[in-house]
């Protein structure tokens, strides 16, 4: 449809939906990538739907819009849910926009995508500067005949007794099997005591030996996890644990060539094309520091070059498509250590940390030890940085509190630096925090807040119309702790009186959408429970709701003995030490420590790193804070061990669990 004759002709239904749908996609451009559409014909457009983010690849996409005119350029940013195309003439792009809007194709998953396009002056698209590999890492193409791949692959039996000690029985994604020594993945660690009967196959040690005669390795490995993986399976971004093996990993690709992601702590992610029959060599600091993980999902961005095969995927937004997952078996080899790692990497070496993490609190007084040391300590050196990641409203709190009515008083329990206090000009909003520092802030910001234990919050029973609990039960080690948190909460409201709370959820995927946790670009350290409750641009695109997963109270909530007992699917550690979790990562166990990276010196005094080894100076110091991580279910639960509650509503919102309970 021509944008000249939009409005000086009477549009049909079908033709104002069209527009709405156009306007909403150029509209969503602007504001999440600030690409600026215009009025007027020009040689490039902008494909709104047609990218690699969404499932269409290069090879479906061109003959599409080469049927419209001869195709100077096709850029397909990397897991955007756009591209950019560029005509020869304009009178060629005038007819791509007239004749491919609102036109439905079908991607590569096959699925139908209307396509939506709009006219830009210049590519606004920012060329990734050259990567290079993690120090450290390889990979050695055509290590294996394609003889010997098949001889590998019909020498694991899947199909035998579950309850045969080579196979794991914990993982639903895919299918594993250890030889050598049982993988724990719950802490990316063998028991070096147990070793599994037979040690590894026959088969692999031919292979083992060549490597080694060939200089490809330097040990000789006696840990063997095999993985199969589906399209659309992967792997949690990891690091295998120091003390655990030795400085070497390596990993055999067979079946199908795959995309692995590779994090530094920095936030940099550089992207490896594993093909078939390849080996991947993890040492140094590609082993130590950097994680290793591979997303879910059936299409890789690979380059579209055929002389490009193993190696860093670049950002050349001209030499990028799809390419469909096979099924993937590995063989990662491991050689287990004996003695404690003494790696270049302290800061992150569990053999070489000043203190080990601290243990799961077996009574009240360790429980309140632990959050002194891994809340309440941790927030006063965090203080300011922590209050410079904290500066938007998430949505659904901001409509809570402009629902309240005029004149009401509300108190923010755990209010940190005062976001909320100011929403609502027409309360009145107290709030308080354990951390001085951050209700120094508040008063600067001009707001009336001061420090106290949610706990025992000096504040007269039943006078509040009102009360916010965001992100603060989470850091309570126990769930009577928990309970007398809630507790204390609702003894501040007056009968009728509502209370809004918000807690991490253990489910950071939920109804098959990952939350902004997970999707966030590492290079936010830091900003682990900002949240934006935008859907992302390829939901907004195919005109995809939001699912605010609204239950009422009404629904059976089980107990909070059934969560206290094991119910949700996490696991604990044999040791009862508490997990040090990967950011950005899903959880794995409800109990954990989830570090904070300190940019700038922006405390009082200069802080301390709770791990760290004496005398080391890191210019980017790590500090471990305690959660409790909630699941489904589990924030009702404890909120109806209260006797004097009705939960009116209860959602998911972007990977924590929210409960809206009144005084009765």
């Amino acid at each position: 449809m021509d944008r000249n004759h939009q409005s000086n002709c009477k549009l049909n239904k079908t033709e104002k939906k069209f527009l709405r749908k156009q306007i909403k996609a150029r509209h969503t451009l602007l504001r999440h990538e600030g690409i600026e559409t215009v009025s007027y014909a020009t040689q490039i457009l902008v494909v709104a739907n047609g990218g690699l983010g969404n499932g269409m690849s290069r090879n479906q996409l061109l003959p599409v819009l080469e049927k419209l005119g001869q195709v100077d350029a096709l850029l397909m940013p990397p897991n955007k849910p756009y591209s950019f195309v560029t005509y020869k003439t304009i009178e060629e792009s005038k007819k791509a926009y007239a004749t491919l809007n609102g036109q439905q194709i079908v991607d590569d998953l096959g699925q139908k995508i209307i396509l939506y396009l709009n006219f830009v002056e210049k590519v606004q698209w920012k060329e990734l500067g050259l990567q290079a590999l993690p120090p450290g890492l390889k990979v050695v193409e055509e290590i294996i005949s394609s003889e010997d791949e098949k001889l590998l692959l019909e020498s694991v039996n899947w199909t035998e007794d579950t309850d045969h000690q080579n196979f794991q029985k914990s993982l639903k994604h895919r299918r594993v099997k250890h030889f050598g020594y049982e993988f724990h993945y719950e802490n990316n660690n063998v028991d070096k005591d147990k070793p599994l009967p037979g040690g590894l196959p026959d088969i692999c040690d031919s292979i083992l030996e060549k490597w080694l005669k060939e200089g490809f390795i330097r040990h000789k490995p006696d840990q063997l996890t095999v993985n199969q993986y589906e399209p659309g399976h992967g792997i949690p971004a990891h690091i295998d644990t120091h003390s655990a093996f030795e400085d070497e990993i390596i990993s055999l690709s067979l079946g199908s060539e795959i995309v692995m992601d590779f994090k530094h702590p920095d936030g940099v992610t550089v992207s490896v094309m594993l093909p078939r029959r390849s080996l991947l060599v993890m040492t140094g600091e590609s082993r130590y520091l950097w994680t290793h993980g591979i997303t879910p999902r059936k299409f890789d961005s690979v380059q579209a070059s055929k002389g490009h095969r193993s190696g860093i995927i670049t950002g050349d937004v001209g030499d990028l498509t799809l390419s469909k997952r096979g099924i993937r078996t590995s063989f990662t080899f491991r050689k287990v250590r004996q003695t404690p790692c003494n790696c270049s990497y302290p800061l992150v070496c569990d053999s070489q940390m000043k203190e080990p993490p601290p243990s799961f609190p077996e009574s009240d007084k360790e429980a309140s030890q632990l959050e002194q040391e891994y809340v309440h300590r941790v927030y006063e050196e965090i203080a300011g940085h922590f209050s410079s990641t904290r500066h938007t409203p998430w949505p659904h709190i901001v409509e809570f509190l402009k629902a309240l009515p005029s004149g009401s008083l509300v108190a923010d329990i755990g209010c940190g630096n005062g976001k909320y206090l100011g929403i609502n000009k027409e309360l009145y909003m107290i709030g308080c925090d354990r951390s001085q520092n951050l209700v120094d802030i508040c008063r600067e910001r001009q707001f009336q807040a001061f420090v106290c234990d949610a706990l025992a919050v000096p504040i007269r029973s039943g006078s509040c119309d009102a009360c916010i609990s965001i992100a603060v039960i989470h850091h309570f080690a126990t769930a009577e702790r928990r309970v007398a948190a809630l507790r204390e909460l609702v003894r501040l409201l007056r009968p009728g009186g509502k209370a809004l709370l918000y807690v991490w959820a253990m489910e950071q995927e939920y109804n098959n959408k990952k939350s902004k946790y997970l999707r966030e670009n590492r290079s936010s350290q830091g900003k682990k429970e900002e949240l934006n409750n935008d859907p992302p641009m390829h939901e907004l695109f195919v005109e995809q709701m939001p699912d605010m997963g609204i239950q009422n109270s009404a629904s059976s909530v089980p107990s909070i003995h059934d969560f206290q007992k094991g119910r949700c699917n996490s696991r604990k550690v044999a040791n009862s030490k508490l997990l040090i979790h990967t950011n950005r990562t899903s959880f794995h166990s409800q109990d954990l420590l989830v570090p904070w990276h300190l940019k700038g010196n922006t405390g009082k005094e200069k802080p301390t790193e709770p791990f760290g080894p004496a005398g080391t100076h890191d210019p980017s110091p790590v500090f471990h804070r305690f959660y409790h991580v909630f699941c489904e279910g589990e924030l009702e639960a404890a909120c109806q061990t209260l006797n004097n509650v009705s939960i009116l509503q209860s959602y998911y919102d972007q990977g924590n669990w929210c409960v809206i309970l009144q005084k009765v």
